[in-house]
């Protein structure tokens, strides 16, 4: 399915090459629309009922959008929101929004209005331009890429100017043509994306599995020959250090991990800050072998627990982390099992307690928890056997997201193609984009943009017929 569609958009005319099909034209977005209009072609009496669609409403990289929410235009006419309406094209200018692709077509308004966020430009097409072809053209990734080169505004908060906007240049084919590609676009992203769902179900599938081969690797009822112990008679439980500004220099700088170096079995060194550890004695640096516990976090990450293994060598860890020290006879293997069952199972969270959403696990609280306790040879035997298990569902989860990656490219080559006039065929009877742009310049006394000679018509390229219909 997916090379011929790859295949075609390769061969296709390259964006910016001015190469156009026969009939095509180039125009900017302030020719095609108004941008940004002041309001409705209709203004509503404040007992009708619109749409309210905030930036949450409108779906990143899809062009859907949520117009259900409905309010009484009196009710809120006075806000300062923007006013749009059916068919209009909605796209979000701030960081991130617009990068995630909050672009889409308006539709299914109450009433055929509605109002947003201040963050949306709104792009009303004059005629010349399908909105849904518009939509499509602005969600190709290679569009945002160029959009966010020309945001303009200060970090966290920089927009896509609307003058950048206007002057973007699209191709635009005839309208008739324009159909025939929304319509083959359409049809091929709802395949795609059925694929999307079956990938991110299988996804889901995999991380049920994980959890399942850890929770079960422990019994409910112990084993008789086994000890029931508590984490504190297991191995050794402190907390870290405290960050304090006077250690931010001093004569023992040491790396040091923090909650957000520990994930569940695995330990980010990308960021590693240094702190000063002197007159401690020792006590907050880490040996090869501890086992670090998250003791602030996500309700249901809580506790999330990692062995450290000497990198980095010589690292102390912090407050935010809690190290067990396991006594002779426990595996630092087996205990990070243990903790990673209780993880799951939501063991942790029974003895925490929530400040701001964040769940905090005491050292004092985490002592007190059961800590199942076989013997050596069977502990490591467990582990090995969990390792296969999880190793299973790794390259099965690998799998599935090169998939995922594949669906990604399969999408910018469909795009690709729709935009370079490779997806659909020309039809020689179609009125020329060219004598349709000028009756919309006429009427609104626009200026073109400077034109682009058409080139001849292409046959259709090999793999074309691939594409799935």
């Amino acid at each position: 399915m997916t090379l011929g569609l790859s295949a075609a958009a390769e061969d296709g005319p390259r964006e910016g090459s001015g190469e156009l099909p026969v009939g095509w034209a180039r125009a900017t977005i302030a020719e095609l629309c108004d941008v940004n209009p002041r309001g409705f072609d209709e203004e509503p009496d404040d007992e009708d009922f619109v749409s309210q669609v905030p930036m949450a409403a409108v779906e990143a990289g899809t062009g859907r959008i949520d117009a259900s929410t409905q309010v009484r235009y009196g009710d809120i006419k006075k806000k300062s929101l923007t006013r749009f309406q059916e068919n209009d094209v909605l796209f979000a200018k701030i960081t991130p929004c617009m990068e995630n692709g909050k672009i889409a077509k308006a539709q299914g308004l109450v009433g055929g209005r509605a109002l947003g966020s201040t963050e949306y430009h709104v792009l009303r097409s004059r005629g010349a331009v399908l909105p849904e072809y518009l939509m499509h053209y602005l969600l190709q990734r290679s569009v945002r890429i160029l959009a966010e080169q020309h945001m303009s505004g200060a970090v966290g908060q920089r927009r896509v100017p609307r003058p950048y906007l206007e002057s973007l240049e699209i191709p635009v084919p005839p309208l008739p043509e324009q159909v025939r590609i929304v319509a083959e676009v359409e049809q091929q992203i709802s395949r795609i994306e059925a694929g999307e769902t079956i990938i991110a179900i299988g996804l889901e599938k995999v991380e049920e599995f994980r959890k399942a081969v850890i929770c079960s690797a422990i019994p409910e009822p112990l084993p008789s020959h086994w000890k029931p112990l508590t984490v504190g008679e297991a191995g050794a439980v402190d907390l870290g250090r405290q960050r304090h500004p006077s250690w931010h220099t001093g004569p023992d700088m040491k790396p040091y991990l923090r909650v957000a170096n520990v994930f569940e079995d695995f330990i980010d060194t990308s960021d590693v800050k240094e702190m000063d550890f002197s007159d401690t004695n020792g006590k907050y640096h880490l040996r090869v072998g501890d086992v670090l516990l998250n003791e602030g976090q996500s309700p249901h990450l809580l506790g999330r627990p990692a062995i450290y293994q000497g990198d980095p060598e010589g690292a102390a860890f912090q407050n935010t982390l809690i190290r067990f020290r396991p006594s002779v006879g426990i595996t630092s293997e087996w205990a990070l099992l243990v903790f990673r069952r209780h993880m799951h199972t939501g063991r942790f969270m029974k003895e925490s307690r929530i400040t701001t959403n964040i769940a905090h696990l005491s050292a004092a609280r985490l002592k007190t928890i059961e800590f199942p306790f076989p013997p050596t040879e069977e502990q490591v035997e467990i582990v090995k056997q969990v390792r296969q298990q999880l190793e299973i569902a790794d390259r099965m989860r690998a799998e599935l997201e090169s998939v995922a990656q594949g669906s990604a490219r399969l999408r910018a080559s469909l795009l690709h193609a729709a935009f370079t006039g490779v997806l659909v065929p020309q039809d020689p009877a179609d009125e020329p984009a060219s004598v349709m742009l000028d009756r919309i310049r006429a009427v609104h006394g626009v200026k073109a943009s400077r034109k682009r000679a058409a080139r001849k018509p292409r046959p259709t390229p090999p793999g074309q017929e691939e594409l799935p219909s």
